[in-house]
């Protein structure tokens, strides 16, 4: 067991099992992780200073922004565009690709980041994070173009979000595995505190808003009712990576489903569902649509939205097969 070691130790300790890496996904990984701790320093000051509250503006989504998605976002951008690393970015709160300006150095990488899931909640102290995509850049020129990041989920080399609780918390995975570290204040370092993370087979947990379900397709109403006869209970925060990390460590289900008025979902395909189920897929969970796995959809559009149905494997498939079953009927 490797418990405390420091996150830049783990790292390298990682890069040295592939005689090929050059080293600046490490580096990359260490400035994300920066980042990381800037946002959460200025969560942590929430209700001291004056960054609570609405931006009164909205994204490209037709949401509402908060002072601190600005501020998550500004921090990543910010400390990620100067690295070397990357040859571009595409950020949630952003309608078009963030390029890497002139005057700094170009990598091979693309980043693509939720800035601050679950803002909406920072004003009552809800736990809120920061989700991430790695790809590698597929195009020849310098600058990332649109392909390169309309890449589908099983293209990522690395995916993770930070946790901003009662403790930070970084969970990520390379492919080899999921891994948490703990953000230990006293000496500013990540602290790896979870190793090799496994989601049970099946849980007792469900977590969707069921205000919703006036709009549910019977699919849905179906699988909540079998979840329920076997004794799961609801448990839903409203911020996807708190949800998702309860689920992830004791098991359970967390649904953003089709519904009548959202065919196509709410959560967007590339900074929200496909980092997440490239976690989930390694810790031996499951991801899905409702029709199709979530890694294996090929984007269309830079903010596409999708159905999100993930966590214990045998949950995703019975609320699968659920959807099947109605697809069947009205077929």
């Amino acid at each position: 067991m490797r418990i405390g070691m420091p996150l830049t130790k783990f790292l390298y300790e990682e890069q040295r099992k592939c005689p090929n890496c050059t080293g600046n996904f490490t580096d990359l990984f260490t400035d994300l992780a920066r980042g990381a701790k800037i946002i959460s320093r200025d969560v942590n000051r929430a209700g001291l200073i004056n960054i609570l509250g609405s931006a009164e503006q909205t994204n490209i989504q037709g949401e509402d922004v908060q002072k601190l998605d600005l501020i998550a976002n500004d921090a990543l951008i910010t400390t990620m565009e100067s690295g070397g690393h990357l040859a571009g970015m595409a950020s949630e709160e952003n309608e078009n690709i963030i390029p890497i300006p002139d005057e700094f150095p170009k990598g091979d990488y693309i980043l693509l980041f939720d800035p601050l899931d679950g803002s909406s909640n920072i004003d009552v102290n809800i736990s809120v994070g920061t989700i991430f995509s790695i790809l590698k850049k597929k195009t020849t020129n310098d600058d990332a173009e649109l392909s390169d990041f309309l890449q589908p989920g099983g293209e990522q080399v690395c995916a993770g979000y930070f946790l901003y609780g009662s403790s930070t918390m970084l969970v990520y995975t390379t492919g080899c595995g999921v891994h948490g570290f703990t953000l230990d204040p006293s000496v500013g370092e990540f602290l790896l505190s979870h190793e090799n993370i496994q989601v049970p087979e099946q849980g007792s947990i469900y977590s969707l808003n069921e205000s919703n379900s006036n709009k549910w397709h019977d699919s849905t109403y179906n699988f909540i009712k079998k979840a329920k006869a076997r004794g799961c209970k609801a448990r839903y925060v409203g911020s996807l990576v708190a949800d998702f990390h309860r689920n992830l460590l004791k098991g359970g289900v967390f649904l953003y489903p089709a519904d009548k008025e959202t065919n196509k979902g709410k959560l967007r395909l590339l900074y929200e569902a496909n980092p997440m189920a490239f976690i989930i897929e390694q810790a031996g969970g499951a991801a899905s649509s409702g029709t199709e796995n979530i890694m294996d959809i090929n984007p269309k559009d830079l903010h596409q939205r999708t159905p999100l149905i993930i966590g214990s494997k045998l949950d995703v498939e019975e609320a699968v097969q659920c959807c099947k079953a109605e697809a069947e009927l009205t077929s």
